[in-house]
């Protein structure tokens, strides 16, 4: 019997951990692990966090070094790109033409930042965020000081800021929505992180956008808005969100629906083709419909989760969306997801506001009809069970006493008993 190989496309977090995975479990066949960058395979959060603030050594982000993909005999193709997969024939295709044949294939393309077609939108002093250099560049930047613009008020844009103001830069963010993160935390839970910045000297305008970049060459001097007030910028960080790199997946004819379409084992609609990470929008037994995850989590998660598929094991992949942050002195923890507007009430544990520009501890519980759908946690630590929990309970029709859940002195470990 010919040697089994198992292709994996890309090479960043899920990727690898797919990897890892497969030979962790005793797959002994050949694994080609194929990314587009040519660095080896990495983490992201250090690179808005903690190795933009100069807190970290750059190899704390890498997974492992080269000898380990060696030892596992992991054929590690890195600055290779793959332009297409033909389902029929069980192969793909590289950019310098080999073909590579496959029995199972596990799609980890990642996704790319969104960019704006804005005048004065190019040149080394605008910046998108996913690489490692990338990160780089926009250390350099905020190093050398000076005011930045950001477009976005996202998750990115907002840690972006804090590291703008770490190093002393101006900052004015840019915001189509009347507050950040409004679309993902509802009001409540945007003022807070409003405020916060705020504290910290952030100047926002909400409900415009950048009209365009001026300056003189590729020297930036201001951003005009919509309603033609002007910012100082000598650099710009765009953060409008990313979208899932499915260009493959649909050239293969594979189903694409915000994402690769996949069952809870993150098979797609080809019963020899799996999905992970950013790309994936996997049917979610515990919400009941498919979703889309960004976060670092999904990736740690899925790439295990779709190796074990791969191997026929009997994977239904369930994790509770988490998330974390860092920006300045807050840091938080957030578990759960919910529709946009898909609560009825946030219950607070804890004063959240922001006093003398600190960052409070406190919980914050998005509920419906008694139900808890997200739970976050700021400087509080050690509760992520406990409220992992409280969601699992809470979509599986399982409701607490809110007064009891803004209780502090109520443990979250008894608010499910009986």
């Amino acid at each position: 019997m010919s040697e089994r190989v198992f292709v994996i496309v890309g090479a960043s977090l899920a990727g690898s951990r797919a990897a890892e995975t497969l030979r962790a479990e005793g797959f002994d066949g050949r694994i080609v692990l194929i990314g587009l960058e040519q660095q080896l395979p990495y983490e992201r959060p250090p690179l808005s966090k903690g190795y933009l603030l100069g807190k970290e050594e750059r190899g704390k982000a890498f997974q492992h070094d080269e000898k380990w993909y060696a030892d596992q005999r992991i054929d590690l193709r890195m600055g290779t790109r793959v332009t297409a997969v033909d389902p029929a024939a069980r192969r793909v295709t590289l950019d310098d033409g080999e073909q590579v044949a496959y029995d199972k294939l596990l799609l980890a393309t990642g996704s790319s930042p969104r960019t704006l077609d804005l005048p004065g939108g190019e040149g080394p002093r605008i910046h998108h965020l996913r690489t490692i250099e990338e990160s780089e560049a926009l250390g350099a930047t905020l190093r050398a000081g000076g005011p930045l613009v950001v477009i976005g008020a996202g998750w990115i844009g907002l840690e972006i800021a804090a590291a703008a103001r770490h190093y002393g830069c101006d900052v004015t963010v840019v915001e189509t929505d009347r507050g950040p993160l409004r679309q993902v935390l509802g009001d409540e839970v945007s003022d807070i992180f409003r405020d916060l910045h705020r504290a910290h000297g952030v100047d926002f305008h909400f409900e415009t956008q950048v009209r365009e970049l001026g300056g003189i060459g590729d020297r930036i001097t201001h951003a005009v808005l919509d309603d033609n007030v002007e910012v100082p910028a000598s650099a710009a960080l765009i953060a409008v969100g990313i979208t899932p790199n499915v260009e493959l997946a649909r050239a293969a004819g594979l189903r694409v629906d915000d994402g690769v379409v996949t069952d809870a084992a993150l098979r797609t609609s080809d019963p020899d083709i799996y999905a992970c990470g950013d790309v994936m929008s996997a049917y979610h037994p515990l919400l009941h419909q498919h979703l889309r995850v960004e976060h670092w989590a999904n990736a740690l998660n899925s790439g295990p989760a779709a190796a074990r598929s791969m191997l026929g094991q009997d994977v239904s992949y369930d994790r509770v969306p988490y998330f974390f942050t860092d920006q300045y002195d807050l840091g938080m923890e957030l578990a759960g997801w919910f529709p946009r507007g898909g609560y009825d009430r946030v219950v607070f544990r804890g004063d959240p506001s922001i006093v003398d520009g600190k960052a409070p501890e406190f919980m914050a519980f998005w509920t419906r009809h008694g139900h808890v759908l997200a739970g976050m946690n700021v400087n509080v630590w050690d509760v992520q069970d406990d409220i992992q929990k409280l969601v699992r309970g809470g979509y599986t029709g399982k409701d607490v006493d809110l007064d009891r859940l803004a209780d502090p002195s109520v443990p979250l470990d008894t608010l499910l008993a009986g």
